[in-house]
């Protein structure tokens, strides 16, 4: 299934459309200038907020928060050490 057709089955954008709205803001927003470490930079800004928000979602639950993000349990929790989330 394309994102287009995703779009008309449940009116809903898929992820990757607002990531990809958030990306081009974000390099408009650089105003010419260069950046490095753009990936690690976008992966920590994805991460931080979706580990929040579906453990939030689990009611702080770690090991159903892992299961739903289809990650082990260990590497939730040192991911959130990592970013100082826990």
């Amino acid at each position: 299934m394309n994102a287009s057709s995703h779009r008309q089955d449940t009116g809903r954008a898929p992820l990757r459309e607002h990531v990809a709205h958030s990306v081009r803001r974000y390099l408009q927003d650089l105003d010419g200038c260069d950046t490095d470490d753009l990936y690690n930079t976008a992966l920590r800004e994805l991460e931080i907020p979706l580990f929040t928000e579906v453990l939030r979602h689990c009611a702080g639950n770690q090991s159903r928060a892992a299961a739903m993000l289809g990650i082990h349990r260990a590497t939730l929790r040192k991911k959130l050490r990592d970013y100082g989330l826990a």
